[in-house]
């Protein structure tokens, strides 16, 4: 009698989900430092900064007997904490404009899929956060890398580029601000330029600001929610 041990197959999406560069890398500094190699990590945006101890101690002291769920776009006073965030930087937001995300990652998946369907386009500067490609991958949608330069301090390319990718597939423009992994911080007039294509061709724009307090030398973060008519 033959015994046959079949395996049921994944999908073709994950057989095609390009691994991150980033972890790709983890690794090879794994096996660096074996050796005694001291390395220095920029494969991955973890900072050294201390965890407040106010956080520590919210955690050691939580007074919750059941953990429950919570609510689908997070609880009221988290979400008031943000909106009075923004309203300090006299950005009129209320608790009703946010959903709490388990992080940027999971909101831009969120809304990667929600504005575009599978075979629409992004336009995105490269270089880029490699897992803006992932992400996109899981939906279906093509990125439209835009290539950017160094000897140009990775500034964003004249507009006629963008609308040279611009087809009828585009749905979308998506950038981070300040940049990742470059570190450019996008002008006001960068973002009013962009403003004015996304208008005009009646598609998304998407602007990842999770570095938005990481910005030096006394320049200004200008906000996308500062764009008129968007």
């Amino acid at each position: 009698m033959l015994n046959f041990c079949f395996m049921p197959e994944l999908s073709q999406r994950s057989k095609q989900m390009p691994a991150s560069p980033i972890r790709r890398l983890v690794p090879y500094a794994d096996a660096a430092k074996k050796r005694g190699v001291n390395i220095f990590h920029l494969n991955i945006g973890q900072p050294d900064i201390e965890t407040p101890p106010v956080f520590w101690d919210q955690l050691k002291n939580l007074k919750q007997n059941v953990l429950s769920y919570s609510p689908s776009n997070g609880f009221a006073f988290y979400r008031e904490k943000f909106a009075a965030y923004y309203q300090s930087l006299a950005l009129p937001l209320s608790p009703e404009n946010f959903m709490i995300t388990a992080g940027g990652s999971e909101a831009l998946l969120f809304t990667l899929l929600a504005v575009m369907d599978h075979g629409d386009e992004v336009i995105i500067p490269e270089p880029m956060y490699a897992n803006y490609i992932g992400f996109a991958h899981m939906g279906g949608i093509r990125v439209k890398p835009l290539i950017t330069h160094i000897d140009k301090g990775f500034a964003l390319p004249d507009i006629s580029e963008f609308e040279k990718n611009i087809s009828p597939s585009t749905k979308a423009i998506l950038i981070c601000n300040p940049n990742n992994p470059t570190g450019y911080l996008y002008s006001k007039d960068e973002l009013e330029a962009l403003r004015e294509i996304c208008l005009r061709h009646n598609i998304f724009l998407i602007v990842d600001e999770v570095y938005r307090e990481f910005v030096y030398d006394g320049r200004v973060h200008y906000s996308a929610l500062q764009l008129k008519d968007m």
